[in-house]
């Protein structure tokens, strides 16, 4: 069982950076930043 575990886990772990260097690849990234900085001026009243 503990094996079964560990596989699962593997699986997961090499979805998730496959998804995350794939959105990294598209330029996700700058895009969640722009997002990010904009909410946050809005919260503050700036933006």
């Amino acid at each position: 069982m503990n094996k079964k575990i560990s596989f699962c886990r593997i699986i997961l772990f090499a979805a998730g950076l496959s998804a995350l260097i794939y959105g990294l690849y598209q330029g996700g990234a700058g895009e969640v930043l722009k997002r990010a900085a904009r909410i946050c001026l809005e919260c503050v009243g700036i933006g």
